[in-house]
C-alpha cells in the first residue's frame, strides 16, 4: 500500500466514517471505483458540512469532483490553514455544482388534469453520465424524478409515479423505470433508496412488486415474467436473515423472530449521520450521550428506509427525534408490503407452471398474513399498528399505515370495518386523511396529507366496499389540490389536510414542488372517480 492510501485510511478511521462497500476509491491505477463523499472526502467533507457551505445539505453530494476526490483532499491539507483559505471558494473551484433548480413554469393551464398529462416530460431525466467522479449512478433508461431538490429516481416514490403513467398512456416510461429497477437490483443486490451511491446502504419501502402487478393488470403477465429473478432477489435482499434469528437472537439486520414466523423490519446498517443529512444529524446526536449517538444514526437510517422521514410514528416520546427507535419495530406496512411480494412470485411462478415454488411463496404469504394479524390489529385502538417487539405491545402512535392490509387484502371484513370507522373519526380532515393525529412539526404528521397514503387509503377502503367514504377521502384531497394549483400553478410534495389555507411543511426542507407522486395519484384517483360514476 502506498503512502497516498495509508494518509486516506487514517483519515477515514480518524473521523469515523463508515465503508459499507468492497471497493475504494482509488484503485492501483488511480482511477474511480464507486465514489461516495463521505467516506472519500474525509475531513474535507465533514468541514464543508458542519460550517454550511450550502443552505441544503444535499447540494454538496450531489457535486462532481473536478478530479481524483485524493488529490482534492490532498490539496484542501495543504491549504487550509492559509491566510487566504476560504473554504467556499475552495469548493466552488474543485467541485461542479449540481445544476440550480429552476424556477418553476408557472402552468397558465387552468385544467389540473390536463396539466398532469402534459407535465411529466418536465420530470423525465437519463442518468447515462460521462463524469468519472459522481454520486449519480447510471440507469440504462429514462425516468421520472420526483422534481424540485430531488434530481434521482426514488424507489417507493415510483410506484405511484407509474399508476400515473399508466394514466396517462405513457406505458413505455413506465416500464422503463421498472427495467431500472430490475437493473439496479440485479446489480447491486436490492433497490436503494435513490439512484445515488449515497443511498445504497439503504432500500425504501418494497413496492417493486406492486409495480409489476400493476403494470400486468393493463399489459399481461408475459409482460413481466422476465422480471421474475430481480423480484425474487429484492425478496431475499429482505429476508435473506430469516436462518439467523431464534428466540435466543429476536433480530438480525431486517428479520425479526416471533412465536410464529419470521417478519421484518427497516434497519440502518451505517451508524454516522447520512451524508446528504450530515449538518443536520451531527448536531442533533450532540444532545445524546456519546456512546448511544451509533444507535441514534442507525435507527434514523432505518426511518429513511421506511419512507417515513421523519415522524414520531418512530419516537419513544411521540416528540422528539433524539427517541427513534424505528429498529424496534414490526412495520405493518413493510410487512404487508413482503406479503405482496409473496403473493406476487407466487403467481409468477404458477404462470411459469412451477406450482412447487407457487407453493412454498403462497405458504410463506399465509404464515406472514396470521403474524401480521396476530401482532399488528389492535383490537382497543381498532387499528393496524406497528408491533414493538422489545416492549411486546403496540406502537402508541396510530397512523395511516394502519391501511396497508386493505390495500393488500390481508384484513376481514370485520377488521376493515373498523378500521373505515376510524378513520372517518379521527382521520378525514377536510383537504383528505392525515398522517398521523400528533402535530410535531415533523413532515410525516399532522398537519399533513401526503399523495401516496392517500390513494393506499381509497383504494384499501374501496377493496373492502367502503366506497362512500372511499369517494369522500379522493373528492377532498383533489379539491384541495386543485386549490393550490389554480393559486400556484404547480403540484406539491405535501398539502395541509387540516387548515386549506396554509401550506404543507415541517420536516428537514421545504417543501418541494413538482411532483412525481402527487402527479401519479390525482391522475389514477380521477380516473378511478369517473369509473365509479360510470359504473353507478
Amino acid at each position: 500500500m502506498n503512502i497516498r492510501h495509508s494518509i486516506l485510511s487514517f483519515l477515514l478511521l480518524f473521523f469515523g466514517i463508515q465503508n459499507c462497500f468492497s471497493q475504494t476509491i482509488i484503485n492501483e491505477k488511480n482511477t474511480a471505483v464507486t465514489y461516495i463523499p463521505d467516506r472519500d472526502l474525509g475531513e474535507l467533507f465533514i468541514t464543508v458540512q458542519k460550517e454550511h457551505v450550502f443552505p441544503d445539505s444535499k447540494t454538496f453530494v450531489d457535486c462532481i469532483p473536478n478530479e481524483n476526490p485524493f488529490e482534492i483532499l490532498n490539496k484542501y491539507q495543504k491549504a487550509k490553514n492559509s491566510g487566504s483559505f476560504v473554504l467556499k471558494e475552495f469548493v466552488q473551484q474543485n467541485f461542479t455544482l449540481p445544476p440550480i433548480i429552476p424556477p418553476t413554469v408557472i402552468d397558465t393551464n387552468k385544467n389540473m388534469m390536463l396539466h398532469l398529462q402534459n407535465h411529466w416530460p418536465n420530470l423525465v431525466r437519463e442518468s447515462k453520465s460521462k463524469d468519472q467522479y459522481t454520486t449519480l449512478i447510471s440507469l440504462p433508461y429514462p425516468f421520472v424524478v420526483p422534481g424540485g431538490r430531488f434530481r434521482e429516481m426514488f424507489y417507493w416514490d415510483s410506484y405511484f409515479t407509474i399508476i400515473g403513467l399508466l394514466e396517462s398512456n405513457q406505458d413505455e416510461l413506465a416500464l422503463n423505470m421498472i427495467r431500472n429497477f430490475a437493473y439496479l437490483v440485479n446489480t447491486y443486490g436490492h433497490i436503494p433508496n435513490g439512484n445515488r451511491t449515497y443511498f445504497l446502504s439503504r432500500s425504501q419501502p418494497p413496492f417493486f412488486a406492486e409495480m409489476l402487478k400493476v403494470y400486468s393488470q393493463k399489459h399481461g403477465v408475459n409482460s413481466v415474467i422476465a422480471f421474475l429473478p430481480a423480484l425474487e432477489k429484492e425478496y431475499q435482499y429482505w429476508t435473506a436473515d430469516a436462518k439467523n434469528v431464534s428466540q435466543s437472537k429476536i433480530a438480525v439486520n431486517k428479520s425479526v423472530w416471533t412465536n410464529e414466523t419470521i417478519l421484518n423490519r427497516y434497519s440502518g446498517t451505517l451508524t454516522t449521520p447520512r451524508a446528504e443529512a450530515y449538518d443536520k444529524e451531527h448536531k442533533w446526536s450532540q444532545a445524546l450521550k456519546e456512546e448511544l449517538r451509533p444507535a441514534f444514526h442507525q435507527n434514523l437510517r432505518a426511518a429513511c428506509e421506511s419512507g417515513w422521514d421523519f415522524s414520531s410514528r418512530w419516537f419513544a416520546d411521540e416528540k422528539n427525534k433524539t427517541t427513534v427507535q424505528c429498529e424496534n419495530f414490526i412495520p405493518v406496512c413493510l410487512n404487508s408490503l413482503l406479503y405482496n411480494c409473496e403473493k406476487e412470485l407466487a403467481a409468477l411462478y404458477q404462470f411459469q407452471s412451477n406450482s412447487k415454488i407457487a407453493k412454498k411463496y403462497e405458504a410463506l404469504a399465509e404464515s406472514r398474513k396470521k403474524a401480521i394479524l396476530k401482532y399488528c390489529w389492535s383490537e382497543k385502538e381498532s387499528i393496524f399498528n406497528d408491533y414493538d417487539f422489545v416492549t411486546r405491545r403496540q406502537n402508541s402512535v396510530i397512523s395511516l399505515a394502519t391501511v396497508y392490509p386493505l390495500f393488500f387484502g390481508i384484513a376481514t371484513q370485520q377488521q376493515a370495518n373498523k378500521v373505515a370507522q376510524t378513520i372517518q373519526e379521527k382521520f378525514l380532515m377536510k383537504g383528505g386523511v392525515v398522517t398521523t393525529l400528533n402535530k410535531t412539526g415533523e413532515q410525516w404528521d399532522a398537519p399533513n396529507g401526503w399523495a401516496p397514503l392517500q390513494y393506499l387509503t381509497v383504494m384499501g377502503l374501496a377493496r373492502y366496499g367502503h366506497i362512500e367514504l372511499a369517494k369522500n377521502i379522493a373528492q377532498r384531497w383533489l379539491a384541495l389540490n386543485e386549490k393550490e394549483y389554480l393559486a400556484e400553478g404547480k403540484m406539491m410534495e405535501k398539502y395541509n389536510v387540516v387548515d386549506l389555507d396554509l401550506p404543507g411543511g415541517g420536516g428537514n426542507y421545504t417543501n418541494q414542488d413538482g411532483f412525481g407522486w402527487t402527479n401519479g395519484v390525482d391522475l389514477a384517483l380521477n380516473s378511478w372517480l369517473l369509473r365509479i360514476e360510470t359504473n353507478k
